[in-house]
C-alpha cells in the first residue's frame, strides 16, 4: 500500500466553539524491541481562555491486522515544541476488542494540549502485519466532541533491530543486509562504541542473524575488531563501513570493512606518533591528508576481507587485500551494504576511494576464483562515493552511486548510475544518471530480485534512500520493472516520513519476501519486510 507523507485531520467542531482540533497521523514504523511507538499527534487549540479538563479519548483499533499483536496504547502529553516525549503520560490502556478507551481526567490550562498516541507491540510479531487506527471520540468535561469518520491509517510493523545505547554500544550504523544459501539473515552494522562519529574511533564490525525471516534475531557477535594493535588502543584501530556477500555457489559469506590504524597528520598526511589512550588527535579517512599514498598501514586506511564458512556462526583471521589498489590512490575501501555473484559465479564487492589527488571515486572489485584472489578496476565516475552493484538482464552490470554534486542542489539532482560489460575496465553512464532517482547526498542500496510468475523467471531491480533533495528522509522503496530505465511513481512505498541517517540495504528473503534494514527516525536500525504482491 502506497502512503502519502502525513495524513493531517484538520477538524473544528463544537466544544462550545472554544477548541480547534488537529490530528496529524505520520507514516513510521511500528516497532517490536521498542517500548512506545508514536502514531498519531492531537492537539486540542483552545480558542477561548476558559481551562477545561480532558475526560475521555476513544481510539479504534479497526484495520489492525491481529489486535493480538499490540500489549498496549498509550497516551502522553508532548514537550513544549509538540514533539513526541513519554516523560508525561495521560493515559494507558490495553486494547478491548478493537477499541481503546482513555478515562483519566486531565486538566488542561494550556492554551494547546498536544497529545501523541503510541503502540507496544508484543515481543514478536509476524511482519506482514499492519497497524490501523483513527480517533473515534473525544470527551471533555463542557462535552463531547464529535468526529466524522475517516480513513484507517495503515502502518507496516518491524523490528528494531538496534536501538541507542544497545549491547553497551553508543550508536549503531552503516547497515548491511543479505541472505545465506541456508536462508539465513545476516545484518552487519558498525558498532559504534563511543560516539557516533566516523572513524577513528572505537568501533568494530558486528552481527546479528535470524533464522525465522527477520522476526527475531541472535545476540550481537563482532565479526571485525582490531583490538589493541601496534602499540595504539582500540580508539586508534577502528574498523568502519562494512559490505557482505554470499557466494551463491559455495555458500560462503564474507564481510569486508575498513581499518584505520592510528591517525594522519591532515595537513602534511603524516601519521602522528605518541598516540594514546588519553589523546584526542582525530581524522577521517575522507578529510584532508587522513588517508594517503601507499600500502602500509601507516600510510593509508586498510582494506579487510574476513570469511565464514558456517552460515555467518564463526569467522576468519581477516586477510589484507590494500595491495591489489593503485599505490598512489590515497584510499581504497568497501562500499556499505551487500556485494553480489553474478550468474557466471563472480564475486563482486561495490567499493570506493580517493585517486591520486584526493578526489573521491565509485568502483567495483571482484573475484573469479572463489575469494582467494580480488582485483579492483577502473573508477566508474568522480566525486562520487558510497555505491551499491546489481547485474543487469544482459550480464552488464549496473553501479549505482552517491554523488557529492547532488549535495544542495535541487535543480539538477540525481544518483550517478554507470554500466559496465567487462568488470569495470570500461564504463558508460546510463541515461537516467543524474536525473532519475533523487537523494540528499546519502548512501543508498539497490537490490536486484528474483521470482517466478506463471512458471517463468522474473526479476526486478528494488531501490531505497531518503526520497528528497535537501533532508535524510522520506525513506522509500522504488521499483523497476525494466533494468532501471525507470521507477514508476505509483509503485513508490514510504516507509518512515521523519529524519534519520539515512543509510540502507535491501535483501531477498524468499521469492515473495522483500527484507530492508535501515536507519531510521525511530531507531538506529530498522528492520522491515515488504510482499512482492505489493509491488506487483
Amino acid at each position: 500500500m502506497i502512503l502519502p507523507a502525513l495524513m493531517v485531520l484538520m477538524i473544528s467542531c463544537g466544544y462550545n466553539d472554544y477548541v480547534k482540533m488537529e490530528v496529524t497521523s505520520p507514516v513510521l514504523p511500528v516497532l517490536t524491541q521498542k517500548e512506545f511507538n508514536p502514531v498519531q499527534k492531537i492537539e486540542l487549540i483552545r480558542q477561548l481562555p476558559e481551562e477545561y479538563t480532558l475526560e475521555k479519548v476513544v481510539l479504534s483499533l479497526e484495520g489492525t491486522t491481529a489486535i493480538g499483536d499490540i500489549a498496549k496504547v498509550s497516551l502522553f502529553k508532548a514537550d513544549e515544541k509538540s514533539n513526541f516525549n513519554t516523560s508525561i503520560t495521560v493515559g494507558e490502556a490495553v486494547p478491548q476488542g478493537t477499541t481503546v478507551s482513555f478515562t483519566d481526567h486531565f486538566p488542561v490550562t494550556e492554551d494547546t494540549l498536544t497529545l501523541w498516541v503510541t503502540i507496544t507491540l508484543k515481543a514478536s510479531v509476524d511482519l506482514t502485519h499492519q497497524i490501523g487506527f483513527q480517533c473515534k471520540e473525544i470527551v471533555t468535561d463542557n462535552g463531547k466532541l464529535h468526529l466524522p469518520d475517516t480513513d484507517v491509517i495503515p502502518l507496516r510493523t518491524g523490528v528494531a533491530l538496534r536501538q541507542h545505547g544497545q549491547d553497551g554500544v553508543h550508536t549503531s550504523r552503516i547497515p548491511g543486509l543479505t541472505t545465506s544459501r541456508k536462508g539465513t539473515l545476516l545484518a552487519i552494522f558498525d558498532a559504534r562504541y563511543e560516539s557516533a562519529r566516523d572513524l577513528q574511533g572505537h568501533m568494530d564490525i558486528a552481527l546479528h542473524r535470524s533464522l525465522n525471516g527477520g522476526r527475531t534475531w541472535e545476540p550481537m557477535q563482532v565479526v571485525l575488531d582490531r583490538n589493541e594493535w601496534g602499540g595504539l588502543p582500540e580508539k586508534y584501530n577502528g574498523v568502519s563501513d562494512a559490505c557482505i556477500l554470499v557466494d551463491d555457489n559455495t555458500g560462503d559469506i564474507y564481510v569486508a570493512g575498513l581499518w584505520m590504524h592510528g591517525v594522519l597528520d591532515r595537513e602534511t598526511g603524516r601519521w602522528v606518533e605518541g598516540l594514546t589512550e588519553d589523546s584526542t588527535r582525530h581524522i577521517h579517512q575522507w578529510q584532508a591528508k587522513g588517508s594517503q599514498p601507499g600500502y602500509g598501514v601507516k600510510e593509508t586506511s586498510q582494506f579487510l576481507i574476513t570469511k565464514s564458512t558456517d552460515d555467518g556462526l564463526t569467522w576468519s583471521e581477516p586477510i589484507n587485500i590494500t595491495p591489489i589498489k593503485q599505490k598512489e590512490w590515497w584510499l581504497f575501501a568497501p562500499a556499505p551494504g551487500h556485494g553480489i555473484t553474478m550468474k557466471d559465479g563472480t564475486l563482486v564487492f561495490p567499493t570506493q576511494g580517493r585517486d591520486e589527488t584526493g578526489m573521491p571515486f565509485s568502483n567495483i572489485t571482484w573475484s573469479r576464483d572463489g575469494g582467494k584472489t580480488w582485483t579492483t578496476d577502473n573508477p566508474a565516475a568522480k566525486n562520487t562515493t558510497e555505491c551499491m552493484v546489481v547485474e543487469l538482464s544482459d550480464g552488464t552490470l549496473m553501479l549505482n552511486m552517491r554523488d557529492n554534486l547532488n549535495r544542495g542542489n535541487n535543480e539538477v539532482n540525481g544518483r550517478t548510475i554507470a554500466t559496465t560489460a567487462d568488470l569495470g575496465e570500461t564504463w558508460t553512464e546510463h541515461p537516467t544518471s543524474r536525473k532519475a532517482l533523487i537523494e540528499p547526498t546519502c548512501m543508498a542500496s539497490i537490490h536486484k530480485h528474483l521470482y517466478k510468475e506463471n512458471g517463468e523467471d522474473k526479476s526486478v531491480l528494488l531501490f531505497v534512500n531518503p526520497a528528497s533533495t535537501s533532508k535524510r528522509h522520506h525513506i522509500t522503496l522504488k521499483v523497476s520493472f525494466d533494468d532501471g530505465n525507470t521507477w514508476p511513481e505509483e509503485k513508490h512505498i514510504l516507509l518512515d516520513a521523519y529524519s534519520g541517517r539515512g543509510y540502507s540495504c535491501i535483501t531477498s528473503i524468499d521469492k515473495e519476501t522483500i527484507g530492508i534494514l535501515y536507519e531510521s527516525s525511530q531507531a538506529d536500525m530498522v528492520f522491515q519486510t515488504v510482499q512482492l504482491k505489493e509491488i506487483l
